[in-house]
């Protein structure tokens, strides 16, 4: 299935791999769990929120720079940014690789424009075949992009 995903998902979609760690410790704890402040969690509960985080700064250390902004855009941002954001990364942790490319290539594309030509992009590529949207993006590839260590 080849769905055009919208500016904004991709923005956000973006964002939120960032926020992975938090999102799957709440996903793993049943709806009704009532969840305790950061002191009255185990060290176990801890490590499982903060180990992720801890591989990946490790691991990446041109990108702590990026890390620490994420974060504090985060803090900054709205309640309903938040819940865009955390949406956009169930979207993308659900898409296929081919649907992953197609957002990377119009991510890329579409992030210098202003608003109303990404408007006027994504209606010319709403109109495209499956084929020409194929060609278009092995002719505009994104940057290539380096692999998080995931656990």
């Amino acid at each position: 299935m080849n769905r055009t995903i919208p500016s904004r998902l991709i923005r956000t979609a973006f964002l939120a791999l960032a926020l992975w760690p938090a999102f799957a410790f709440a996903q793993a704890q049943p709806a009704a769990t009532q969840y305790p402040e950061w002191d009255q969690l185990t060290p176990t509960q801890r490590d499982a929120l903060v180990a992720p985080l801890r591989e990946r700064w490790n691991s990446n250390p041109d990108e702590r720079s990026r890390m620490v902004e994420r974060a504090q855009r985060w803090k900054t941002m709205p309640r309903d940014q938040r819940d865009r954001a955390g949406h956009g990364m169930q979207r993308w942790e659900h898409m296929s690789p081919e649907q992953r490319t197609e957002a990377r290539g119009l991510f890329h594309a579409m992030r210098d424009m202003d608003k109303e030509q990404r408007k006027v992009f994504l209606a010319d590529w709403r109109k495209k075949s499956a084929q020409q949207k194929t060609e278009w993006l092995k002719a505009h590839p994104a940057p290539e992009r380096r692999e998080r260590a995931r656990q």
